[in-house]
């Protein structure tokens, strides 16, 4: 008997090449990765299926997601939350899960400039030591963030910059310098 490999489509590849770099950035956190293509809706491609419910307040990219067989809910509601910036009532909408069900917290997936804007220290899981990056996302965000997780709860971050992409897991402490 011959094993044979599965010919992948185009959309296919790209998909699991996103996902890879997704994971990837998680468990190294802090450390940019490459996306095979600039923006978000390869994201969309990767992480989301019939199984999710996601927002997005860009309509281009909440088209993707519809095409994908996610639900479109409200921000409250959503596994994954697609959104141009980060604001204060962004992060107060995203789900937290429970000590129960961790899994329940949500993934934001924005866009800022990587090695821009706020210098911070990352610490935790994945981490050799520390990481130092800078990220223009807004000063609010870090104090935010660490009053809205009390880890296990929390959500993850995948922030993309062009084709690039940075990830922060609920479990990565976030110092600004």
């Amino acid at each position: 008997m011959t094993a044979t490999a599965p010919i992948l489509s185009e959309q296919d590849a790209r998909a699991i090449t996103c996902f890879d770099a997704l994971m990837w950035a998680l468990s190294r956190p802090g450390l940019p990765r490459d996306l095979p293509e600039p923006g978000m809706a390869c994201v969309v491609e990767a992480l989301l299926d019939r199984e999710c419910a996601a927002y997005a307040d860009d309509p281009e990219l909440a088209q993707a997601i519809a095409r994908s067989g996610a639900a479109l809910v409200a921000p409250e509601q959503a596994d994954h939350l697609f959104a141009k910036g980060v604001t204060p009532d962004i992060l107060r909408q995203l789900r937290q899960g429970s000590d129960l069900h961790p899994e329940d917290g949500a993934t934001l997936v924005t866009q800022a400039r990587i090695g821009q804007g706020a210098r911070l220290r990352l610490t935790g899981p994945g981490i050799d030591g520390a990481v130092e990056i800078a990220l223009d996302l807004p000063s609010e965000t870090w104090p935010l963030r660490a009053n809205l997780m009390r880890y296990p709860t929390g959500f993850e971050i995948f922030v993309i910059d062009g084709a690039r992409v940075v990830g922060l897991p609920r479990s990565t402490a976030v110092e600004v310098l």
